[in-house]
């Protein structure tokens, strides 16, 4: 199961960069955006990729600006992997 998550998430560079851009942390997209070195308009995209594998989980859902994420266990599980 892992490998294929950790597969999944190396086939694109955007994915990647998101989730080792979290990495422990809980950021804003805004932040994610700035740490990973993609553009903002890219990273909801990518952060609904990584939610629909269950490796990244929002906060605050139902807040309109200023949503926070951070990894999910699972996702924590696989950073340490492909660190």
């Amino acid at each position: 199961m892992d490998d294929e998550i950790i597969n999944y998430i190396n086939r694109s560079s955007y994915r990647a960069r998101v989730f080792k851009a979290i990495g422990e942390d809980v950021k804003m997209p805004k932040e994610i955006a700035k740490d990973s070195g993609i553009l903002q308009n890219h990273i909801s995209n990518v952060l609904r990729e990584l939610k629909n594998q269950n490796v990244v989980e929002c906060l605050n859902p139902n807040v309109r600006k200023g949503r926070l994420y951070r990894l999910s266990d699972d996702g924590l599980e696989i950073l340490d992997k492909i660190k």
